[in-house]
């Protein structure tokens, strides 16, 4: 699953816009036509479906095993689930509205992957299987006291909390063509209840079948929809006649200035992707299930590569898009326009299968690893069979399906805010793993300081003001400097 991109998509469209236009677009690929085809693509929906949930299925009889598949994931499903944990509807749609308004400069955007992954590869993957918990916040625990401990646990429960709500409420748009005239709590209660069936039998190790599956065919749908792409594009005159080519291979840094791709915002996000996801909890969970750090240090490299792969892979599809002619009122909804279009029938349905599977095993995996953290953090842990931990996961689906409900419009405006406590811990954690001078009171001036600031950019500049800017680009710095001069100004406690 991927940490929500800080602020609106710059441009005229809003991420509920490009939900509600995947709705109807949903509803006319598998509802319009001829009977034949939409035979085809509703039995091709259903079928990829079946595969992908069918194979899922697995009871976990044990706590391990639940939370953190008995530790031993081997080097192509910790990379299949850790790629996957990246690719959800929202990024996507995102990223491939930026190939189409921006055109090739958008692999800008996907390179924020590339780099914030290859950061984590490189700071703390060895180290978080070399620790080998349950749940990252255990880090601060054990190297800093328990109160810093559990207090980032809670910062980090709250922010997947709102994360949470987000992928509901959308799962609830997506499907909602189906059950037309339903309210959509109904829907999204529906759907919870479809993911909890999945999840609660086999915790992590039904995400992680689940994420092999859907990676299987992400890997024969993005490369075929590149591929039709550039085919309909060289076909109406390539990049060249949409794109300026100086741009595109004179001086290409100038289009950074873009206004669908503005500097500011893809440093942001490079600066916030590189000290957030080294505290993401979805991901310590399954770097704590690989078997070995090895195996553990290859898999974020790989996964490093892949998603950035395919997502610019998506970018210059959506560009091709462009470039054929398709013109499109709000670009994030080039990634249905492709498969509405480009696919034949049943391959249609098969492509929208994949996008809803995508999300549901995202949400999945954000419960399994809330449900590790409480386990951990909070001396909850069950028994043999696992129940609490599976009444633990049922709580926060109703807690997910409750926000998603009733706050998702206000949580959709606010994403970006769960974001700042994650930040805030940045310094604690890379100092818990290499910095032994570091003290508990650093570790906590650190994080204080990083909250407040965050909070304060947001409510003094705003995001009419573009706050993430003086957020991330100063705020991380002053995070680290306070955190350094603390802990040279006090004692570690022995």
């Amino acid at each position: 699953m991927r940490h929500a991109c800080p602020g609106e998509w710059p441009g005229d469209g809003r991420k509920a816009r490009a939900d509600n236009f995947v709705k109807h677009q949903l509803w006319y690929c598998l509802s319009a036509g001829d009977s034949v085809t939409n035979l085809l693509d509703l039995a091709a929906f259903g079928g990829v479906l079946a595969v992908v949930l069918g194979g899922a299925f697995h009871r976990s009889r044990g706590d391990d095993a639940f939370l953190v598949a008995n530790r031993q994931l081997t080097l192509f499903p910790l990379v299949a689930t850790l790629v996957m944990t990246e690719f959800n509807t929202s990024t996507l749609l995102a990223f491939s509205a930026a190939g189409y308004a921006a055109g090739p400069m958008a692999l800008a955007l996907p390179l924020v992957f590339l780099v914030g992954l290859a950061f984590y590869t490189a700071t703390v993957a060895r180290q978080w299987k070399r620790f080998d918990r349950l749940s990252v916040a255990e880090l601060f625990s054990s190297r800093y006291s328990s109160a810093l401990g559990r207090f980032a646990s809670i910062l980090l429960l709250l922010a997947m909390l709102g994360f949470g709500a987000t992928y509901v409420k959308s799962l609830g748009l997506l499907f909602s063509p189906f059950v037309p005239g339903w309210p959509l709590w109904l829907t999204t209660g529906l759907l919870t209840l479809v993911v909890l069936a999945v999840a609660l039998p086999g915790g992590l190790v039904s995400v992680v079948r689940s994420d092999v599956s859907a990676f299987v065919l992400t890997l024969i749908l993005v490369p075929a929809l590149l591929a039709l792409g550039i085919w309909h594009g060289t076909a109406a005159g390539g990049m060249a006649s949409v794109f300026d080519a100086s741009q595109l291979t004179v001086n290409p840094i100038a289009q950074w200035n873009h206004p669908a791709l503005p500097f500011r915002f893809v440093t942001t996000l490079i600066a916030l992707t590189c000290f957030t996801y080294i505290a993401a909890p979805w991901y310590g969970q399954k770097i704590f299930a690989a078997r070995d750090e090895r195996t553990a240090f290859r898999a974020v490299a790989w996964a490093a590569v892949l998603v950035f792969v395919l997502y610019g892979g998506l970018a210059l599809a959506a560009a091709y898009l462009r470039v054929s002619g398709v013109a499109l009122d709000d670009p994030q909804r080039a990634v249905p326009m492709m498969v509405t279009t480009w696919l034949p029938s049943g391959a249609r349905g098969a492509g929208f299968a994949l996008l809803f599977a995508a999300a549901l095993t995202t949400l999945a995996g954000v419960w399994t690893a809330m449900g590790a953290m409480v386990a951990a953090d909070f001396g909850w842990r069950g028994g043999r069979h696992v129940r609490r931990q599976r009444q633990v996961v049922a709580a926060f689906a109703l807690l997910h399906w409750l926000g998603g409900a009733t706050l998702v419009d206000n949580i959709l405006d606010r994403l970006i805010l769960a974001n700042i406590p994650v930040v805030a811990l940045s310094f604690a954690l890379l100092a818990g793993f290499h910095w032994p001078r570091a003290t508990t009171a650093g570790a906590w001036a650190s994080v204080i300081v990083g909250c407040v600031w965050g909070v304060g950019c947001f409510a003094v500049v705003g995001e009419a003001g573009g706050y993430t800017w003086p957020w991330a680009m100063y705020g991380i710095p002053l995070i680290f400097a306070t955190g350094v001069f603390t802990s040279l100004m006090t004692r570690r406690a022995p």
